[in-house]
């Protein structure tokens, strides 16, 4: 099986990776195969299974593949790791897909590389199918975000705590960049290497700044730009990352690495489910604080870049770091607004926000969930708004504030039913709610049962139409659930 692979990175950095192989594996069988990513890579894959697991697993890789094994450094909970790299991961190759996109095709899970620092290389079934439902549903939902194109069952065991089923994941991404990817050359005064770095990701993402004179501080406000709107998106949903580390954050401002991570049911701005975040400094308030202190270690790695004069470049990389907030603020507010089903009027920025932060206030004491909760706001629109006040306690604060949100509504021409459907679109009826991914995982790991699997995904495919016998999907977890939940990263 041929690829089309035009492999840029093996090309033209050497320095930032290692050749590899993949492990060769007993058992493959294929277990999931997006066949719409598929096509948008412009791939024919086939009907031939065995085939298939073979080339997924690592077994067989297609003609023009080159596996490599990308090296970079990160902080992780606040602390820098100077080397860490693909330890279980390898860059398969490139892809242009049909919209003339660049995309990388990486394995995780294909064995340890010489990045691995002891470890197996390998992954769990259940985490890696976890990385299938959540970024399929981000990519529902609208977020950017890579996505699985395969899961190969490997036919043998990955020891954690317990003996569990080993799997290879296929990922697709705008490329697999990360803050650490200029940390790690940095880290060792390579100042000619994190300039070929920053010149290759201008030129497969921020092409328009290629070769002009300012074009290290633009990429620099660029990939803010893209992590100010990322942000925004993850918050106006209730996604919770878990382990925001810079190795974890893309410079192509899409989300990447699903390992604790979850989506918040009962409003909390400090709701963590990351085994190993205990003092949350992961929680989901936290983390648009945490993109623009993960982006002051991306600033300082491009500082030699930025100007000869260091107080100069300091200044210039300043001015970026403290653009952030005021660039989150005003994707944010475009978020919340979509979801208030309010249209931008300039002279009512601060009022709509202020509305926005009034109403999230109102969610956490009734402990309302955040995704219901929203999503009644819209039946609300049409002047029902029984389903909303059935999950508050505090019912004379709920009658405030919407007589507040339907005032400024009624400044708008917009129709209530019109009103209503466009809030709908930006309120999504369900998520992949957590005690239903643990159900499909658990049955897919434990009883090689992938009816809840395939069930879940079919459900999260289109997360903002209320279809019928879908309902369950859309049902909260028990309060004790959510209380005990938690999520663990699969290595």
């Amino acid at each position: 099986m041929r690829f089309a692979f035009d492999n840029s990175f093996a090309r033209e950095l050497p320095g930032c990776y290692v050749k590899w192989q993949p492990q060769r594996v007993p058992g493959p069988s294929l277990v999931f195969l997006n066949r719409g990513l598929a096509d948008e890579l412009g791939l024919q894959l086939g009907h031939d299974t065995t085939a298939l697991a073979e080339m997924f697993s690592g077994n067989r890789l297609p003609e023009g593949a080159e596996p490599i094994a990308q090296v970079y450094a990160g902080h992780q909970f606040g602390n820098f790791s100077p080397q860490l790299g693909d330890g279980r991961a390898l860059l398969i190759g490139e892809l242009v897909d049909r919209l003339g996109r660049r995309r990388d095709m990486a394995f995780k899970g294909s064995g340890p590389t010489p990045f691995a620092r002891g470890g197996d290389g390998k992954a769990a079934l259940g985490p890696m199918l976890r990385e299938v439902v959540i970024g399929e549903a981000m990519h529902a939902l609208g977020v950017p975000t890579t996505r699985a194109l395969a899961v190969v069952a490997t036919g043998e065991s990955v020891y954690r705590e317990t003996p569990l089923p080993g799997a290879n994941l296929t990922r697709v991404a705008l490329s697999h960049l990360r803050v650490g990817s200029f940390e790690y050359h940095a880290a060792r005064g390579d100042q000619e290497r994190v300039r070929r770095l920053a010149d290759y990701a201008i030129a497969r993402h921020d092409p328009a700044l290629a070769g002009t004179e300012a074009r290290y501080g633009d990429f620099l406000r660029a990939v803010m730009e893209r992590q100010a709107a990322l942000m925004a998106r993850w918050m106006g949903l209730g996604f919770i990352h878990g382990v925001m580390n810079t190795d974890n954050m893309s410079i192509a401002g899409e989300t990447i690495d699903y390992g604790p991570c979850a989506f918040m049911e009962t409003y909390d701005p400090k709701a963590v489910f990351s085994s190993i975040d205990r003092g949350g400094r992961y929680a989901y308030g936290k983390q648009p604080g945490i993109a623009q202190w993960n982006l002051a270690r991306l600033a300082e790695a491009l500082l030699p870049l930025l100007a000869e004069d260091q107080d100069e470049a300091v200044a210039l990389a300043m001015a970026v770091i403290n653009d952030f907030p005021g660039r989150y603020r005003h994707h944010r507010l475009a978020v919340m607004r979509a979801k208030l089903g309010l249209a931008a009027r300039a002279e009512e920025d601060g009022a709509d926000l202020s509305l926005a932060e009034d109403w999230l206030a109102l969610l956490h004491p009734s402990r309302v969930d955040f995704t219901l909760g929203w999503r009644h706001l819209a039946d609300a629109a049409e002047g029902n708004c029984s389903p909303l006040r059935e999950h508050f306690t505090d019912l004379p604060a709920l009658d405030a504030w919407l007589t507040r949100w339907q005032a400024r509504c009624a400044a708008e021409a917009a129709a209530p039913a019109t009103r209503a459907a466009a809030m709908r679109l930006a309120n999504p009826w369900l998520i992949p709610r957590n005690h239903l991914v643990e159900e499909a995982l658990t049955a897919a790991s434990e009883a090689n049962d992938f009816g809840p699997f395939e069930r879940l995904l079919e459900a999260l495919a289109r997360p903002y139409e209320e279809r019928a016998g879908f309902e369950r999907f859309a049902t909260p977890a028990s309060a004790s659930f959510t209380a005990a939940y938690c999520t663990f990263c699969g290595t």
